[in-house]
């Protein structure tokens, strides 16, 4: 059987609109012709340090920057996978990965050199200022990427076990590309804002979609809140990527403000959406497209459509055209409202984790993937996204989902920001503990009279902390078992 292939995606965008601008990031311009010239004179740099390597993979630990968006599509060219390496993990996390992978080179930007002090003789470290000042040599430019070939491995935050390498192919990226435009559309005039790492699947697919759809990434080199809403009010930007505690942050800092009506859309991942912050979101007339998705589905499989922002409030919508979705409950049957786990079935589905056939196995059924996510399609197929298994909490035989008493939370007068996990109790198994961080002064017994108010006995916080700030990874995500643990080695004191 023939592989199928697709023109080489930075080199045909280039043929077919080479004036169209391809990245900006407030200091510089770039057109995708200028891209490509760029790309090329650092590949061929590249390639005098990686023409001997034998191993298809090459690590890359970047930053937000003009030089990291080269180097992604440097590797490419090279024929090589690239492997992201999150410059946020611990020296340990970091060994680990980099010695799962086998990998013998690492590409790095110059700020992340003391996080790969620990490299050894066998793994060769490069900064980009060395990499830049060295000689180049040519390399034949391929025609096509074949659609099979590993393009991409990031791995899993480990919030279920040890992390695993997710291997994503070059189809992966091209079918999450089309799904999402045959969704949201595509203009010629389009700008997607990425704020989000480059190093996550949300940022690695703008940068995808960048040059199959011929479309200009504005690039954030950090989440500044008064910077992208400047640039959401000026006209500039049409789509943005966020979280909800990035749009938060945004609603919280736009005030009374409107967004300029080139802005389209507000696509909104990372998990179930509280839904006050939708209906503020709606107040303002903000477009949010609320997403459910995973690196595993190399970015979205499930996203709401235009037309039902408004009326599946609270809903991440209908799987993308190319992909599929099912709702597995105990006894196997699938019926509306019915909470069971989210399997999901698509070209933009990884073929699996680089070395885990005991968790390839246990992850994939005829063609399904199982997210080890809970929730229920209502009778129209809309999926409503419950919560992470893994953070389930059963109470005295209850499930509690604790997004669920989160969205409660930041409805509640004084609360900037709240996490809530489950902890031990002799009497329930579990009891949710809520931490939360308050805006200004608030007594813990106007949390629970609104908790009252809003949520069945069973499902209000047992346990109030106050803390600072609330344990987030790179893309923004909340933590939950940070908290877990973190109350598990006491430290929060058991103040009720």
């Amino acid at each position: 059987m023939t592989t199928q292939q697709l023109p080489n995606w930075l080199k045909q965008r280039t043929f077919l609109t080479p004036d169209r601008m391809a990245l900006s990031n407030g200091d510089g311009e770039y057109t995708f012709a200028e891209l490509w010239e760029k790309v090329i004179s650092i590949g061929e740099q590249l390639n005098t340090i990686v023409k001997q390597s034998s191993h298809p993979y090459l690590g890359l630990m970047i930053k937000n920057k003009v030089n990291s968006v080269l180097l992604v599509h440097a590797i490419q060219q090279l024929g090589f996978t690239t492997v992201l390496l999150n410059h946020k993990l611990s020296e340990n996390e970091l060994s680990f990965q980099i010695q799962d992978m086998e990998l013998s080179t690492v590409i790095y930007d110059d700020d992340c050199e003391e996080k790969l002090s620990f490299l050894g003789e066998g793994v060769k470290g490069v900064s980009f200022s060395q990499l830049f000042r060295t000689h180049r040599t040519p390399f034949e430019v391929k025609d096509h990427f074949q659609l099979d070939q590993a393009c991409s491995v990031m791995y899993t935050s480990g919030t279920t076990g040890a992390p695993k390498g997710v291997l994503q192919s070059y189809g992966n990226h091209w079918w999450s590309a089309i799904g999402s435009s045959l969704n949201l559309g595509i203009s010629e005039n389009d700008t997607w804002l990425c704020s989000v790492p480059l190093f996550h699947i949300s940022g690695y697919s703008i940068l995808m979609r960048s040059v199959i759809y011929g479309m200009n990434v504005r690039l954030f080199e950090s989440f500044d809140v008064e910077g992208i809403n400047k640039e959401l009010a000026s006209g500039k930007v049409t789509i943005m990527s966020v979280v909800s505690n990035m749009l938060m942050r945004l609603m919280q800092d736009m005030k009374d403000r409107c967004y300029h009506p080139n802005f389209r859309c507000m696509l909104l991942g990372g998990g179930p959406a509280p839904l006050p912050l939708l209906q503020a979101c709606k107040e303002k007339n903000v477009p949010v497209f609320q997403t459910y998705g995973m690196t595993e589905t190399s970015s979205q499989i499930v996203t709401l459509s235009p037309e039902y922002s408004m009326t599946k409030l609270g809903s991440a919508g209908k799987p993308l055209f190319p992909s599929e979705l099912m709702i597995q409950c105990k006894d196997g049957a699938s019926k509306a409202n019915q909470e069971g786990e989210i399997l999901v079935k698509g070209p933009n589905v990884t073929p699996g984790y680089y070395r885990r056939e005991e968790a390839n196995v246990k992850s994939f059924e005829s063609g399904w993937f199982h997210t080890g996510d809970i929730g229920y399609v209502d009778e129209e197929g809309f999926l409503f996204v419950l919560d992470r298994r893994s953070d389930l909490i059963i109470s005295g035989g209850e499930n509690v989902y604790p997004a669920e008493i989160e969205s409660v939370l930041l409805g509640c007068n004084g609360v900037e920001d709240a996490g809530v996990t489950g902890i031990a109790s002799d009497e329930w198994g579990q009891i949710p503990c809520a931490f939360i961080v308050k805006k200004e002064h608030l007594a813990k017994e106007e949390i629970i009279r609104h908790c009252k108010e809003n949520l069945a006995s069973y499902k209000r916080p047992k346990k109030i902390v106050f803390v600072e700030e609330l344990p987030r990874n790179a893309s923004n995500k909340l933590l939950r078992r940070v908290l877990r643990d973190q109350w598990d080695k006491g430290m929060y004191a058991d103040e009720d």
